[in-house]
């Protein structure tokens, strides 16, 4: 019997596809393999870094800023092997906007996408009769305290970045002087014109969490910048069902510059299992597995075949048309070796500023400072 052990992240959409897939998986194999899933909550998915974790797993599920330090220090099998070279094209051609494409650095596929997802807006459908078009708008139901907005150190920078990104020209990852300050400042005051509306919760809360709180209570009508749940859009899921949307376009460019997020699966280049990993890693990653088995397991698709099945679509209140615009123009955050560290502090320095009195140009200098010194 070969065990092959992985780790992906603490929800039903991230283990419950891969306990449904690997079972289905080893028994091509006469059980004579078996595939062993541990899982870890959101923020250690976000944050434990992969060395921790490439002697234990075999299997990884990642998120893709990490593919900066998996370069650097050779931590992952590399995906663009000759047997593959055809199926890896075939999912560059159907990832869906970058995701497949987040995991290719230095000119290695480090990771296959398997999940796809950006913020998008998230609202009830049934509470709601006007959905904000403008930042005006969304000011009003903010005071009308129907705004809910996961705020979370990580995601308030993510938040920062998909306003910034839409009001002005998308941040380049590469610039080390980081962000244009004046965008930045503007981009830090809406942030806090908003924030001012919101229950304390919502500086601690994560998009699980906003969801739960949307669905099972009608408290709120409305969060404008959560990573996509495609689980919180199916029928009987939770007492009611949430409907998913582009965000808003803030200066005539379409939904453009969300923080791409969505997850990808990788291989240890400790394990001793490289070839089995890869066989299932292609197999989940393809149009196939993604549109019946993943999803029908409780999965939200990394592949655009399935983001265009009718079926699918029927099923889950049209989430992955509903979302796709933003998706497609998602923008694809920085992954250069250091960006983690620089991705934890800088949340926690906008969720103190949105809960305090300091400066937007303090602010500023401080993250510019820190962006730059990420590269060192």
């Amino acid at each position: 019997m070969k065990t092959l052990k992985g780790m992906t992240w603490d929800h039903s959409r991230g283990y419950d596809p891969m306990i449904e897939t690997s079972e289905i998986f080893c028994k091509k194999y006469n059980n004579q393999i078996s595939i062993e899933w541990d899982k870890r909550s959101l923020q250690a998915f976000a944050d434990r870094p992969i060395e921790q974790m490439v002697d234990e797993y075999d299997l990884m599920v990642i998120d893709y800023p990490h593919v900066g330090e998996v370069s650097a220090k050779g931590l992952l099998q590399q995906f663009d092997v000759e047997q593959y070279n055809d199926q890896l094209d075939i999912l560059n051609e159907q990832s869906v906007g970058l995701s497949h494409q987040s995991y290719n650095i230095d000119g290695h596929q480090w990771a296959l996408a398997i999940d796809a997802a950006t913020q998008v807006c998230c609202y009830r459908e049934d509470l709601i009769d006007d959905v904000p078009t403008n930042w005006n708008e969304l000011l009003a139901l903010a005071k009308n305290q129907k705004i809910i907005w996961p705020l979370k150190p990580v995601h308030a920078i993510s938040s920062f970045y998909s306003i910034y990104n839409n009001i002005t020209d998308e941040f380049d990852p590469l610039n080390k002087e980081f962000v244009d300050k004046e965008f930045g400042i503007q981009t830090l005051r809406m942030m806090k014109e908003i924030s001012n509306c919101l229950i304390q919760d919502c500086f601690s809360m994560d998009p699980i969490r906003t969801a739960e709180i949307l669905s099972e209570t009608n408290d709120f009508y409305y969060a404008p910048y959560t990573y996509g749940f495609s689980n919180y859009s199916r029928k009987d899921y939770r007492k009611n069902i949430l409907k998913y949307g582009n965000v808003i376009d803030l200066d005539g460019k379409g939904p453009h510059g969300t923080h791409l997020g969505g997850t990808g699966i990788a291989i240890s280049n400790s394990s001793k299992y490289k070839d089995i990993a890869l066989e299932y890693s292609y197999w989940i990653a393809g149009a196939d597995c993604q549109q019946t088995i993943f999803y029908e397991s409780g999965g939200q698709p990394g592949n655009s075949v399935a983001w265009q099945n009718k079926e699918i679509n029927d099923h889950n209140n049209n989430f992955f048309i509903a979302t796709r615009q933003t998706l497609d123009q998602a923008w694809v955050r920085p992954r250069h070796n250091g960006y983690m560290k620089f991705q934890d502090e800088s949340g926690n320095i906008i969720n103190e500023y949105l809960q305090s009195n300091i400066q937007e140009d303090t602010v500023m200098n401080k993250l510019s400072s820190m962006y730059l010194e990420s590269f060192n």
